[in-house]
């Protein structure tokens, strides 16, 4: 097997995932894992796909971030490693259809409006 990509995106973040047979080597930006995501739980729910379909440590992990912050950013790599997976047995596909990580969060920032400070927020309303 040769190498696999997939495309993951949440809110502005675009991640291009590369999934290749490996030791469970993880690159992200050409830094590593730990590194680019020093937060415990955000670094917990990315691999969340390899520990569903038991692949953990099967897989070399190179990944391309673009845009977003860092929450938006991790749940783009999650979604574009659960579609790699994907990609490379069709047997993964139920589970990770299965825990909801195959479904891209179409969720985004909603725009601000003219005559607003915000997007929704109001001037205060003054009767007299």
């Amino acid at each position: 097997m040769e190498v696999v990509n997939a495309v993951g995106r949440r809110k502005t973040a675009i991640a291009r995932v590369y999934l290749k047979p490996g030791s469970g080597d993880m690159k992200v930006n050409d830094r590593g894992f730990d590194e680019f995501f020093p937060s415990e739980s955000t670094r917990k729910d990315i691999v969340t796909p390899f520990n569903i379909t038991e692949t953990n440590g099967k897989y070399d992990v190179l990944v391309r971030i673009t845009g977003g912050g860092k929450f938006g950013q991790a749940e783009a790599t999650r979604l574009g490693i659960a579609r790699a997976l994907n990609k490379v047995d069709e047997e993964f596909h139920l589970p990770l259809k299965e825990n909801g990580l195959l479904r891209r969060d179409a969720r985004m920032v909603e725009r601000k409006k003219p005559g607003r400070k915000k997007a929704r927020k109001k001037f205060q309303f003054s009767k007299r």
